[in-house]
């Protein structure tokens, strides 16, 4: 008789318990590296081209979204990118869903092939001047389409990757899942400061912000080939006896998810305010373009780096503590921060507000992107982690560019994205408090 998804994923993992109840076994056994990097290679991949937009968000604007001045140019183009979480929540709980009852592996290969489908559409669209409203429509369609894909992304590759982790190991092997979100800004970086180097403004405005997007699709096989030869990791959960009602579903965890949501609310605050530095640094720094790029480069080097750094730690030390202290400390300094680039524009001090900001953002996000599927049993692991991400990304990061250019434009104060950093973190840190330890428990089945 063949074996269900869930049975062949139960190979995978000891059948004992351990002194948690209900918790299975923990993990002794190294994992593959090339398991790994199917994951991460696929979920940088996604990030890749979903974050891609932001970093070309004036090009973008002048070629979809003509206006009469280019901060209403811009402000359209940022509105649109806040179009793609509109269905992250969609996509989180459909795929989520999905990943729960058929497997993690069958739902990371559907979240490929629809970033695939976005992707193709941004590259390929015409200009405003070319075919009308038409362009703007199908941009929106394609955000749309890549919100879905990034909404039901996070829960089944966060779940497989703390799934297959060894013993002790489950914050380092969980932080990859933020570190290819650094990949992906990194890569994107990177690309950005090769065309603004070596293209006129004229010929990036013409078709060189589209080149990012026709990368992505060239390296998209490579992560559906790696993904295909994943295993499944997930497990049937314990048979209720007679008499013993079926396993709760997501509705007895929703004190959690809510406060997940907040805690999710300051990471993606500070997370696409770190993404914006580079519209940032050219339309209200009057920095050159090469120049803000680089930042985004810096970001995404920061964000891979201190996410493993911060998985480590919270392996060693605690989830809790990891998490609180780096959001308490983005409270105190992002103003500062801010103040003393606003004060002493440079390149130098661009990149040492960029790293701060990247930098203790990628330490507490890792232990908060492990912290979530801990606190949830497998049958709802990836959907309950789904909701919590993409709920808190859509609600507060799809809105975090358009608020931050309107504060500007509004108030005239360039240190209106601190402020919003601040007020965020405050009660993100309240949020963090108010969760349990889950650092020594195990996995619950």
């Amino acid at each position: 008789m063949s074996s269900t998804p869930r049975q062949r994923g139960a190979r995978l993992q000891h059948a004992a318990t351990d002194q948690y109840s209900g918790g299975a076994a923990p993990r002794t056994e190294r994992v593959s590296r090339s398991i790994v990097a199917a994951t991460v290679a696929g979920n940088a991949m996604e990030f890749y081209d979903f974050t891609t937009y932001a970093f070309f968000a004036v090009y973008i604007g002048k070629t979809f979204f003509p206006a009469s001045t280019p901060l209403m140019s811009l402000l359209l183009s940022v509105a649109v990118f806040g179009v793609g979480f509109v269905t992250r929540p969609i996509g989180g709980v459909l795929i989520g869903a999905f990943a729960d009852r058929a497997g993690r592996k069958p739902a990371m290969l559907l979240t490929i092939a629809l970033i695939t489908v976005g992707t193709l559409g941004l590259a390929l669209t015409p200009s405003y001047a070319s075919i009308g409203m038409a362009a703007p429509f199908i941009v929106v369609l394609c955000r749309l389409v890549q919100g879905l894909a990034l909404g039901g992304e996070v829960g089944p590759s966060t779940a497989f990757l703390i799934e297959i982790a060894p013993s002790g190991q489950r914050g380092l092997y969980g932080s990859w899942q933020l570190a290819s979100q650094g990949v992906a800004a990194l890569v994107a970086g990177l690309i950005g400061v090769l065309l603004t180097v070596s293209l006129t403004p004229e010929e990036m405005l013409a078709w060189g912000w589209r080149v990012p997007f026709i990368l992505g699709l060239a390296l998209i096989p490579i992560a559906i080939y790696l993904r295909r030869r994943m295993p499944e990791t997930l497990e049937d959960g314990p048979k209720p006896t007679v008499g013993e009602s079926k396993p709760a579903g997501i509705g007895k965890h929703t004190r959690i998810i809510v406060l997940c949501v907040l805690v999710v609310m300051g990471g993606t605050v500070s997370t696409y305010v770190g993404n914006y530095m580079t519209t940032y640094a050219i339309s209200t720094l009057k920095l050159s373009p090469v120049i803000g790029m680089t930042a985004t480069v810096v970001f995404g080097l920061a964000t891979l780096i201190f996410a493993l750094v911060g998985g480590w730690l919270c392996d060693r030390y605690g989830r809790k503590s990891i998490m609180v202290i780096p959001r308490v400390l983005l409270a105190l300094l992002t103003y500062p921060a801010f103040m003393l680039l606003i004060e002493h524009t440079s390149f130098t001090n661009l990149l040492i507000v960029t790293t701060l900001l990247g930098g203790l953002t990628a330490i507490s996000g890792a232990a908060s992107i492990v912290t979530i599927p801990e606190l949830l049993p497998s049958h709802v692991r990836a959907l309950g982690m789904s909701i919590a991400y993409a709920v808190g990304v859509s609600v507060f990061g799809g809105t975090t560019q358009f608020i931050i250019t309107w504060l500007i434009g509004a108030t005239g104060n360039p240190a209106a994205p601190a402020w919003y950093v601040t007020g965020t973190s405050v009660i993100t840190v309240l949020a963090m408090l108010a969760l349990p330890e889950t650092g020594r428990k195990a996995l619950e089945r």
